[in-house]
């Protein structure tokens, strides 16, 4: 076993390892047993650093080596994530299935970059130019997209020569003045921001094709949204149909501890779909960070920072990216796991007690944001959350909220119902509703925002009215009200409700327009003809002959 310092284990505890290893860093990569397990370092003692192994710990054994790697766990940034499917600790699934099969074994590592594969390189950066960390030095053909080649944190200095043409990761781009190979790859530690010059506010929408979403309760590029649900309720539909249409130029991942076949029938779906913006094969703008209930929960707990580290490498070219993660309440219930395991004294329901500002730590990390390249991109949160029996009020969804700018709660009841999107109208919320109506506004039509005063405001009514009718009886309503709670009805039902296996499955804003200013034209309609006398069922039946005549 190589490594900076060497030493043994002294005890184990399911993933958490003791050693007796000195000269290590907090959150320092660590090789573990025989085996090569891979770990971080969680605490220091005086005497002794406490590990968490990220893999299966079943044979490790007192005594045996642990050795640093003297940098953090981190990941591998360049050509070639597009399209992949990685574990948490960013091993490429495929290439592990061809060597070992479809069960992964222990201590195995592959660098995430395929560093076999040879790109066509273009250089942006001149001979004599200074260059400095988040610079800009080239290009290369990935798929459909320009992937532009950023310096790392030792890219810096005045470049002495710089070629083009094909190359592989494992052979240098050029060279800085001082003798340092300029590289297409660089690695970055995933617990750590990818820095950037400034944020700045979100100004434009992320249309995501859900109309419960886009007009109701918008979600802004750069902006943070949960879905909080329980079992049955539908996330993990809604999150890869957001995947699916979602207007962004690429879109990250996460499957958080959830079940296996759910992540192969999605991979499979991906891998046949179209992306309905660019018409090419959906998979070429996704990259999949997997991490299922099967595999190591410790793992799953840095799976996210994994992706998150990804997701803003590809911010950092200038590109609108949107990070998925399904779901974070598995996330915390990993994190709770090795709280308890290292003996931390726990906090509410037994998360650690750090587990809101380690939340809010890593939701700050969306945003719109001046790259130090002079571009801007864009850094999208939607995350799902799974509160045990449908409770809002326990930690995680809490802890979320505060930090969120948009809930987006899902009702058991209308899941029961088969209405989905679940969504619940009344208790969601988006805080970028406001900013984002003059966009619509502008792009879609003038009566965006006072369309959607109008849907909230008969919904509402109709919950009224509902109350009324279960007393009376629907007939005992007036005609007036009696065509909202219809209209109420068409909306729920005709508008609000939508179909993620059918052609209805992706509404761009201008058909989201029509639909519900179709829905109010037939409403504004039938109140003038109620109030010249007409009986509601006749105006019904008198709209349902014209509809018919249209079809025609």
């Amino acid at each position: 076993m190589t490594g900076r310092v060497t030493g043994k284990i002294l005890s184990i505890s399911g993933p958490t390892v003791s050693t007796d290893l000195k000269g290590l860093c907090l959150y320092e990569r660590v090789y573990v047993g025989h085996a090569m397990l891979t770990g971080e370092v969680v605490r220091l003692d005086q005497d002794r650093a406490v590990i968490q192994v990220y893999e299966e710990t079943r044979g490790l054994a007192s005594g045996e080596p642990v050795a640093g790697t003297g940098y953090p766990l981190s990941v591998r940034l360049g050509p070639g994530l597009l399209s992949g499917m990685f574990d948490g600790l960013q091993r490429p699934l495929r290439r592990l299935r061809e060597e070992m099969g479809p069960f992964i074994t222990c201590g195995r590592e592959i660098c995430g970059l395929d560093y076999q594969i040879t790109w066509n390189f273009s250089a942006l950066a001149k001979k004599q130019a200074v260059m400095h960390a988040g610079d800009i030095f080239g290009t290369v053909q990935e798929g459909a997209f320009s992937h532009y080649l950023i310096a790392g944190t030792d890219g810096y200095g005045k470049i002495a020569h710089i070629h083009e043409g094909t190359f592989s990761l494992e052979e240098a781009l050029g060279q800085y003045d001082d003798g340092r190979a300029i590289m297409g790859c660089h690695s970055w530690p995933v617990r750590s921001p990818r820095p950037y010059k400034r944020k700045l506010p979100p100004s434009g929408p992320l249309v995501t094709g859900q109309r419960s979403i886009d007009f109701l309760f918008p979600i802004a590029k750069g902006g943070t949204a949960i879905f909080p649900g329980g079992f049955g309720t539908g996330k993990t539909i809604l999150e890869q149909s957001i995947a699916k249409y979602a207007d962004v130029d690429l879109v990250v991942y996460v499957g958080c501890g959830e079940r296996g076949n759910e992540m192969a029938e999605m991979i499979e779906e991906f891998e046949d779909l179209t992306d309905p913006w660019t018409g090419r094969q959906l998979m070429e703008r996704t990259v999949l960070v997997v991490n299922t209930s099967n595999m190591p929960v410790a793992a799953r707990e840095a799976s996210i920072y994994t992706a998150v580290t990804m997701a803003e490498y590809y911010r950092d070219m200038g590109y609108h990216v949107l990070f998925l993660a399904d779901s974070l309440s598995r996330w915390a219930e990993a994190l709770r796991e090795i709280s308890s395991s290292l003996e931390e004294m726990p906090g509410e329901e037994g998360y650690p007690t750090y587990l809101a500002s380690r939340l809010s730590g890593f939701l700050e990390r969306a945003g719109v944001v001046e790259t130090l390249s002079g571009q801007t991109g864009s850094l999208t949160m939607i995350l799902s959350v799974s509160p045990p029996g449908g409770d809002f009020t326990e930690p995680v969804t809490q802890a979320c909220l505060r930090t969120t700018g948009a809930l987006l709660m899902l009702d058991s009841n209308l899941a029961h119902r088969r209405h989905f999107p679940a969504i619940n109208w009344f208790q969601s919320y988006s805080l970028y509703a406001t900013s984002l109506a003059g966009y619509f506004r502008d792009t879609v039509s003038p009566q965006w925002e006072a369309l959607q005063h109008r849907c909230r405001e008969v919904l509402q009514k109709e919950e009224t009215l509902r109350e009324v009718s279960e007393i009376v009886g629907a007939e005992g309503l007036q005609d007036a009200d009696r065509l909202l709670m219809l209209v109420a009805d068409k909306i729920r039902t005709g508008f609000l409700a939508q179909n993620a296996y059918g052609e209805d499955a992706f509404s761009p804003p201008m058909k989201t327009f029509e639909k519900i200013n179709n829905i109010f034209r037939f409403y504004d309609h039938a109140l003038e003809k109620i109030a010249k006398g007409l009986s509601l069922d006749a105006v019904s039946e008198a709209s349902e002959a014209s509809a018919g005549e249209s079809r025609q």
